[in-house]
């Protein structure tokens, strides 16, 4: 039995679905230029309203997977489903928040928010509302007519966040969104991120690297073995979301649940 299996209060079987799903992804293989295979037979379910981290060793599919539950990518077999709709490519239901910003260059703060707004085919009156609402819950207001080149890395990933939050998707795919920052901010990025989530009611897919983020910020960790990515273990981090963030990060049960995914990791860099 993993270790994790030992310190977890809930872990499914790899390979089941449950019902209440938002995202169901079933027996999903792909293969990059027919020989590189990244992810092997996978079976996941991703509960609505909440924030599931993939986490894994590099190269295990952590990526691969979002992008094709994004429908940027398309499965060499097995399919994605959304809200019971086989995706087939890009849908407004799926938001994605990129790891180096995506934004336009020679829009301001306050286009770049709203361009998903611009593409849907709103006035501009209601996209630029929406998008002054998202950039000031994101913490930017004042920097609306700002261009991407004027802002510090963390202030573009909020530029970032405001407009994937600002098209009202279901999903939001976060593909380690605050790798590109210091520590400092990032530990502040993902306090603010559950506080703006517990208000959005969004159900999130997040990717990151970081064991420590991974359990602080996930209703559910989906460890991933080494390529091809298979489902290692499904850990839901039982700690208590009513107290401060400094105390989480001395809890036990987080300190726990890091070290212990720590064990069943540190096994496959052997």
């Amino acid at each position: 039995m993993s270790l994790a299996t030992d310190m977890t209060d809930t872990v499914k079987t790899p390979g089941a679905i449950d019902g209440g799903n938002v995202v169901e992804v079933r027996n999903v293989t792909k293969f990059y230029d027919g020989d590189i295979h990244a992810l092997d037979s996978v079976d996941l379910g991703f509960p609505a309203g909440q924030m599931t981290t993939l986490l894994g060793p590099s190269g295990c599919g952590k990526t691969t997977m979002l992008k094709i539950i994004a429908g940027l990518l398309e499965p060499t077999s097995g399919e994605i489903f959304v809200n019971g709709k086989q995706v087939t490519g890009p849908g407004p239901e799926r938001a994605f928040v990129f790891q180096d910003f995506a934004l336009l260059p020679w829009a301001t703060v306050l286009r770049n928010v709203a361009f998903g707004l611009e593409l849907r085919g709103d006035s501009k009156a209601e996209r630029e509302e929406i998008g002054r609402h998202y950039i000031a819950e994101v913490g930017l207001s004042g920097f609306e007519q700002k261009y991407p080149h004027e802002l510090s890395g963390g202030m573009r990933q909020r530029v970032g966040l405001a407009r994937a939050l600002a098209v009202n998707a279901d999903v939001l795919l976060m593909d380690e969104p605050f790798s590109a920052v210091d520590e400092q901010t990032r530990r502040k990025f993902q306090e603010d991120l559950l506080h703006l989530l517990s208000a959005e009611k969004k159900s999130v897919i997040f990717v990151t690297h970081s064991i420590e983020e991974a359990v602080y910020v996930s209703d559910q960790i989906v460890l991933l073995s080494p390529r091809p990515g298979r489902i290692h273990s499904t850990i839901r981090p039982d700690i208590d979301r009513g107290i401060s963030p400094d105390d989480i990060r001395r809890d036990k049960n987080y300190l726990d649940t890091v070290e212990t995914i720590w064990q069943d990791l540190r096994k496959y860099l052997d």
